[in-house]
C-alpha cells in the first residue's frame, strides 16, 4: 500500500486542485493503494470496487476511460453515460467528495489485474534456508558429500546454514570446529559467500552461506 503525505499548505479542501492531482496520480498508479492527507483525511482506492447499480451516491465525479475529466454529475446521469459508451461505471475513490468513478471495461480490467498478479507470483523467487550438519570428527569423504549437497542448494538460489553440534567435552575444543568450518567453506567458496562467519551459540557453531551473485562457480 502506498501513501502520499502533504504539508498543511498543500492539502486544500475537498475538490481542490491538490485533491484532484492526488486522484490523477492514483489513477495512473493502477487503482490500488491508499492516499492519506496530513490532517487525517484519507482517500482509499480499493481493489474491491463497486460498479454500476451498486453505487448509491447521489452524485459522483466521473473520469473517462482515457483519464479525461467529465465532471461532477448525478449518479443516474453517470450510469446513462456509461451505458451509452457500453462501459461500466466503477467507483475507484470511495471517500473523496464527491466519490470518483471511472468508465472502463470492468471485466477486462479484472482480467488484466489477475494476469499481473499471476506474473508477479511467477517471478517471485523464494529463498530457502537449507541446513548442512557437520561434526568435529567428520571424515573427508563425508565432507565431500556435505559440500556437494551445499553446492546444489546454493545453485538453486538458496542459503545454507552450516552447523556443528559439540558433544560432551568437545565444547572445550571449539577451535577444532572452527577449523572444520573454514575447511568446509574453502571447499564450496567458488559457489558461496560467507554471509555470517562461524559463531558459537551454546553447543552449536553456526555459519551462514549465501549464493554468489556471479556465475564463476559454473
Amino acid at each position: 500500500m502506498e501513501a502520499a503525505r502533504f504539508s498543511p499548505g498543500g492539502i486544500g479542501q475537498p475538490g481542490s486542485p491538490a485533491e484532484k492531482q492526488l486522484i490523477f496520480r492514483a489513477l495512473r498508479a493502477g487503482l490500488s493503494g491508499s492516499l492519506c492527507y496530513f490532517y487525517g483525511r484519507c482517500i482509499d482506492i480499493k481493489n474491491d470496487l463497486l460498479i454500476n447499480e451498486e453505487i448509491r451516491d447521489r452524485e459522483v465525479r466521473v473520469v473517462g476511460s482515457d483519464g479525461e475529466q467529465l465532471g461532477v454529475m448525478p449518479i443516474r446521469q453517470a450510469l446513462d453515460l456509461a451505458d451509452a459508451r457500453e462501459m461500466d461505471l466503477v467507483k475507484i475513490v470511495a471517500n473523496a467528495h464527491p466519490p470518483v468513478c471511472k468508465l472502463m471495461d470492468y471485466d477486462k480490467f479484472r482480467f488484466e489485474q489477475s494476469k499481473k498478479q499471476r506474473e508477479i507470483r511467477k517471478n517471485q523467487k523464494v529463498v530457502l534456508l537449507k541446513e548442512v550438519q557437520l561434526s568435529v570428527t567428520i571424515e573427508d569423504n563425508d565432507v565431500q558429500v556435505k559440500a556437494k549437497n551445499a553446492v546444489r542448494f546454493l545453485q538453486e538460489g538458496n542459503k545454507v546454514k552450516v552447523t556443528i553440534r559439540f558433544r560432551g567435552r568437545q565444547i572445550t575444543h571449539s577451535e577444532i570446529g572452527l577449523r572444520v568450518m573454514h575447511e568446509f567453506f574453502d571447499t564450496v567458496k567458488d559457489y558461496a559467500n560467507m554471509e555470517r562467519r562461524p559463531l558459537l551459540e551454546g553447543r552449536h557453531m553456526i555459519m551462514i552461506l549465501a549464493p554468489k551473485d556471479n556465475k564463476d562457480g559454473k
